[in-house]
């Protein structure tokens, strides 16, 4: 072996042997300084809020909570009615407000009186917020497929959050599986729309005001009944589809007429429509029966614009018409589910 050979070898030995020899005192002894440490973060692990079922509702009235979706805090109301017995399933309806809106006004029994009917019907009604650049949640809008605002521009996932919304519900009530209905105004209602076309195994029926089908393409898993009340002069959401001269969201919206023929379409209604309302101001006709004994049902009024018939007037806007009542043909609509 030459002695370049023999030195390489050495120092290769030499290496070796470092690699392999046990560290210093002071490196061996370092561990031993981070135990308390150690012990202190495991401790404040131990006492952290760890993820638990949601409690149950245990008295009637008002109620707020927020969960996590989508990378979003998302809220909702809800309103237990006096009469809500837990050992008895109940009916829920979630109402959705237009956009624009907040839970906190389509809340309002000034405005809507939906609380109130809830507590006479007696049925759990739920507010969810949509989704809004302010911090106070004002001003949301849901993504409602071609409308609206930021909720629709950011495609928010407000159809996951209605099912993490009913799923948690049905963890802190009693609530009947088969008596899960949508309803909604403007905005709300085109949500309550998407819902018939992506949740139909959770909605038995829905019921729009003011509100069409935007949804781009919608293949129901079954058949969901449909109600959709509107005003002849409402000038947002045009009777007859486009853009309307007071719309302040640029969508060309579907029209009443092809709306109620897709659902008719959808739902297997062979049936040619029959007039089953008509009082001064208002009339209804209904497509029935349908496919799974679902029914499409519209709803007319003359005038009322783009407001909740037997509703207030909200922030200065006109009110609704008075010829009908919105929340009384709903629930007569949803309750012979």
């Amino acid at each position: 072996m030459t002695s370049t050979k023999a030195w390489g070898l050495a120092l290769a030995l030499l290496i070796l042997g470092a690699g392999l020899a046990p560290p210093p005192a002071s490196a061996q002894e370092r561990p031993e300084r981070m135990t308390p440490l150690r012990d202190w973060l495991q401790q404040r692990q131990d006492r952290a809020p760890q993820p638990t079922a949601p409690v149950p509702i245990t008295r009637p009235g008002e109620h707020r909570f927020s969960l996590r979706h989508g990378g979003l805090t998302r809220e909702y109301r809800v309103h237990v009615p006096a009469r809500y017995d837990p050992a008895t399933p109940m009916p829920m309806v979630l109402s959705f407000h237009g956009g624009g809106g907040n839970m906190d006004i389509q809340a309002d029994d000034r405005y809507y009186g939906l609380v109130s009917h809830a507590e006479q019907a007696g049925y759990v009604v739920v507010f969810p917020n949509g989704t809004s650049r302010l911090r106070s949640g004002k001003l949301a809008t849901w993504n409602a497929g071609l409308c609206c605002g930021q909720a629709r521009d950011r495609q928010v996932d407000d159809v996951g959050f209605v099912r993490a919304v009913v799923a948690d519900l049905r963890q802190r009530l009693n609530i009947d599986p088969g008596r899960i209905f949508a309803q909604g105004m403007s905005n709300g209602g085109m949500l309550s729309y998407r819902l018939a076309c992506e949740m139909a195994d959770t909605f038995k029926a829905i019921a729009s005001v003011a509100g069409t089908d935007g949804t781009p393409a919608c293949v129901p898993s079954g058949p969901v009944s449909v109600l959709h009340i509107h005003a002849l002069d409402d000038d947002r959401v045009l009777f007859n589809g486009g853009s309307g001269s007071a719309s302040d969201t640029h969508a060309d919206f579907v029209s009443v007429p092809d709306t109620v023929a897709r659902w008719a379409r959808l739902n297997g209604c062979e049936a040619a429509p029959r007039r089953v309302l008509e009082v001064p101001g208002a009339w209804c006709e209904t497509r029935s029966p349908c496919r799974g004994g679902a029914e499409v049902k519209l709803c007319v009024t003359e005038t009322g614009g783009h407001a909740w018939p037997g509703g207030r007037k909200v922030r200065g806007e006109q009110p609704g018409a008075s010829a009908i009542s919105a929340n009384e043909l709903i629930w007569d609509f949803f309750s012979r589910r």
